[in-house]
């Protein structure tokens, strides 16, 4: 069921608590897509708004936003995405699942697609905003229509959550700085190999070896600051040896980073605001020389396979 005491605002409708026998009744079932978990709802319905026909499908779908996520080009998309793959359940809206409002898609649209159109994509048209409804001419789910009656606001990060300071319930892993939950739970990062064909498949936007000197997961933005002693690679954004600060995607702050230590670090920029990023698919890697010479030969062969291919379409 819905978290208690959360009640969805949905326009010539109320959002009911309901108990268990009338979940299943109504043929909801709970969220287990990872990347909807923090949502204000935790119950769904399958087919999703993609013609998803279980969520095991619908996982393997939104997975390939997960870069995108970490750009942090809108705080609507994680929104917009979990109410079109894992849409919100509601006893009175059991035949139909609840369209997300078409102002959230714009506002995603918006902040997001300057930044695929930098890598050749468009707004895919399975996420029009034009065949969604307005707030106030049909049902519809946005950010601002989830109030609260009591509890906290699961859709919003706690400043707190991962401030050692000030929240002794959710220590810092000394080990590598990872927040825990208060059953001591760590986030856990997923490891990507630092091989030729991740690097060609990932993309990265810049590649540096740094030096870390300090880690932050305080408020909203968790950045590691680093001496930057190396560009290596960099496209969107001007990087100069100096110290430049580093945004994670999440209070994870995956991958790890240990201030003092020296890095290969490969990650994403958002041109917009000249920020370099740090998200699960980043890579970081202990510095060691032949690590440099390694990316150069790495972006020799890439540059040679662009050559080739342009000369193959002109013909």
């Amino acid at each position: 069921m819905l978290s208690p005491g959360l009640c969805v605002s949905l326009l010539a409708a109320s959002c009911a608590l309901w108990p268990a026998a009338a979940v299943r009744a109504a043929s909801c079932e709970s969220v287990r897509i990872p990347l909807c978990a923090s949502m204000p709802w935790n119950m769904t319905k399958m087919p999703n708004h993609l013609h998803h026909s279980t969520q095991d499908n619908a996982v393997l779908a939104i997975e390939q936003y997960e870069g995108l996520l970490g750009t942090a080009c809108s705080p609507d998309l994680l929104f917009f995405l979990c109410a079109m793959y894992a849409p919100i359940c509601t006893i009175d809206f059991q035949h139909e699942p609840i369209k997300p409002c078409k102002a959230v898609c714009e506002r995603a649209k918006q902040g997001c697609e300057p930044v695929m159109k930098r890598y050749n994509h468009s707004w895919p048209d399975s996420l029009a905003c034009s065949e969604l409804p307005l707030y106030d001419r049909g049902v519809c789910i946005s950010p601002e229509a989830i109030v609260k009656a009591e509890g906290p606001d699961p859709y919003h990060q706690d400043p707190a959550r991962c401030n050692p300071e000030s929240s002794p319930d959710f220590p810092m892993d000394s080990n590598n700085l990872h927040c825990r939950g208060p059953s001591g739970d760590r986030c856990k990062c997923k490891t990507v190999k630092m091989g030729f064909k991740n690097y060609q498949k990932n993309n990265y936007n810049y590649v540096i070896r740094a030096r870390v000197r300090e880690v932050r997961n305080r408020g909203l933005e968790p950045t590691a600051v680093v001496e930057v002693k190396e560009v290596l690679k960099s496209s969107l954004v001007n990087i100069p040896r100096e110290t430049q600060t580093l945004y994670y995607s999440s209070s994870c702050l995956c991958p790890p980073l240990s201030p003092g230590e020296e890095y290969l670090i490969m990650g994403y920029e958002n041109g917009e605001t000249s920020r370099l990023l740090l998200i699960d698919s980043s890579i970081v890697q202990k510095w060691n020389d032949k690590l440099s010479r390694k990316i150069k030969r790495w972006n020799q062969t890439l540059l040679g396979k662009g050559r080739a291919a342009q000369r193959r379409s002109r013909h």
